[in-house]
């Protein structure tokens, strides 16, 4: 019989819908389950590392500082936000190992302890499937028999998580630590070769739409569309700056 201490008084299926959601948001990154998390880390890193290259180079250039002063205001922004973004990349994935480790954990308890309920689970989850009669319980079963596979199929099925999803802490740091080297160098070397300020944008505005392109590949969605959209949003940020800051200064 059901434990209505373990199902705190719900049905089977309610029980499982709120371990489905927990599992949800376990998941609930901005890197997502879709993109490889390094890929995804990259990308991010990228555009807004552009981004913040070409904001400041704005402010240095409407302060009428030097070609030299810029540059070297730059280089140190990047090298800064390059050990930034690859630690926060890194932390944010270490803690969502934790939480998966937690809730792995919390799953196996259940199945040490309350494998009679974990039964009910596994007839509600594929009783909704459309399995039902002798081959629902065969499969059920057959999944029961076994404490390491029923431990991966409610990890699966009941919280909807993807072990093999979840990337190495260090792995997703240096896809960070890579778009930041991107997206900061790119324009940094246009500026080298080409000292206007013209070519620090085209060179930046290049990486943006590069990073919203391989996001939007991976991701499966319109290319020219997140380019477009990528690129409209900086150069609608990047604007209003600039006559802020016009503004002000005037």
């Amino acid at each position: 019989m059901s434990s209505p201490e373990h199902f705190e008084g719900k049905e089977a299926i309610q029980h499982v819908v709120e371990r489905q959601s927990q599992g949800i948001v376990s998941l609930a990154e901005s890197h997502g389950a879709e993109t490889p998390g390094h890929i995804s880390s990259y990308a991010d890193a990228c555009r807004e590392s552009a981004f913040f290259i070409l904001l400041i180079g704005i402010i240095c250039e409407r302060l009428l500082l030097s070609y030299e002063d810029i540059f070297l205001i730059l280089s140190i922004f990047s090298s800064g936000l390059l050990s930034w973004k690859c630690g926060r990349s890194a932390w944010l994935a270490w803690a969502r190992l934790e939480r998966l480790n937690r809730l792995v954990e919390e799953e196996r308890y259940e199945i040490e302890h309350h494998r009679d309920q974990e039964r009910d689970e596994l007839l509600a989850l594929y009783s909704a499937k459309g399995f039902e009669g002798k081959l629902l319980n065969d499969v059920v079963d057959v999944l029961m028999a076994d404490s390491e596979r029923l431990l991966r199929v409610m990890l699966e099925e009941e919280l909807g998580l993807r072990l093999e999803s979840h990337e190495h802490p260090l792995k997703q740091g240096f896809g960070a630590g890579l778009g930041v080297f991107t997206g900061c160098m790119i324009p940094l070397l246009s500026f080298t070769l080409f000292p206007y300020s013209l070519s620090l944008f085209l060179a930046g505005f290049c990486s943006i739409a590069f990073a919203a392109g391989l996001f939007a590949y991976y991701e499966k969605i319109r290319v020219i569309s997140s380019i477009v959209w990528n690129l409209g949003i900086a150069g609608l940020a990047l604007g209003s700056s600039y006559f802020v800051l016009d503004f002000i200064l005037t």
